[in-house]
């Protein structure tokens, strides 16, 4: 009988010995990242906007990873270059690249041979909507006069943009796609040379960013009929969206950061985490509110879900524009 019983007592003993056991989570192999300066590659030049956002966030998260966030301008391509080293580059953490909305438009154009989804995305850091905007005396008061004029006279109305494929360009054709209207599209280079040329009364209106129009806007030269956006921009508080107009499109110039395919996870995470931080901090969001810039963060899977959706739509207004590879 005694001899039972201690077999028992120490079956039992056992039994609890080794669900305790299990009962205790497995404990991951531990990353020591970083353990030495990251770069953060800017596709863009020195000095530009592109730049000043990855500048700001690099500094600001730096202390967060414990290490030194260098910037460095990988130039040329309209983009091509920068992104392309992004993506060739090691992919253990140490090398993130700023992507911007290039990575949309030159595959359609058949000047790169990558795409988004080359990268594995961390986080978006901002968005700037298309504004559309006129000369303050222009006959124009809203989006709705400024459509059914140019259903009046097809391509009667001179619209400016940054140049042939970029970014506004894109969004004046956006706008005729929607709307079914007609509208005859002049190149600059660059968003400031078309603003000035739309003071000049040169052209009838622009597709840039409120803050490229900011300055002649609160001058009383232009006004804003409305912006390509979810919400209305602090900016300018009382400028209507398109979506309040009845048109659905939110589109713009993006920023966000991303690195290597198959970087692995715990690296990710650490980076996503130091980085959202950094984009919290007031500083940043300080310099992002001086400068003018929309903040937009989304997480790795929301940027992933709004590339998937604006890839599709660049490409379908680039195809009207007659921009894509034939």
């Amino acid at each position: 009988m005694f001899k039972k019983a201690t077999t028992l007592v120490l079956a039992l003993s056992l039994i609890l010995i080794v669900t305790g056991c299990a009962s205790k989570p497995a404990e991951g192999p531990k990353v020591n990242f970083p353990e030495k300066p990251i770069t953060l590659i800017c596709p863009w030049a020195a000095g530009g906007g592109t730049d000043a956002v990855a500048r700001a966030i690099a500094k600001a998260a730096e202390s967060r990873l414990g290490q030194t966030v260098t910037v460095v301008n990988q130039t040329g391509g309209g983009g091509a270059v920068g992104h392309g080293a992004g993506i060739a580059a090691k992919n253990d953490g140490y090398t993130v690249t700023m992507i911007t909305f290039e990575l949309l438009s030159l595959p359609p154009q058949g000047l790169v041979p990558f795409t988004y989804e080359d990268y594995d995305l961390l986080m978006m850091v901002n968005m700037d909507p298309s504004a559309l905007t006129v000369r303050a005396d222009a006959p124009w008061k809203s989006v709705d006069e400024f459509i059914a004029a140019a259903k009046e006279k097809p391509g009667d109305i001179k619209v400016g943009n940054s140049g042939p494929g970029a970014v506004w360009h894109i969004a004046g054709g956006m706008l005729e796609q929607l709307t079914d209207i007609k509208l005859t599209h002049v190149p600059y280079d660059g968003a400031a040379p078309a603003v000035a040329a739309l003071v000049g009364g040169h052209i009838d209106a622009v597709t840039v960013s409120p803050a490229e129009v900011a300055g002649q806007v609160q001058a009383g030269n232009l006004k804003i009929l409305g912006v390509m956006a979810d919400n209305s921009i602090d900016q300018f508080p009382d400028v209507p969206t398109f979506k309040e107009k009845g048109i659905d499109v939110s589109f713009g110039t993006w920023r966000g950061l991303a690195v290597p395919k198959d970087t692995p996870k715990e690296v990710k995470e650490i980076l996503m985490n130091a980085f959202k931080e950094a984009y919290e901090d007031q500083e940043f969001q300080s310099f992002a509110k001086k400068a003018g810039l929309g903040l937009n963060y989304m997480s790795a899977d929301e940027f992933k879900e709004f590339l998937d959706e604006q890839s599709k739509g660049v490409e379908d207004v680039m195809k009207a524009l007659g921009m894509t590879k034939k």
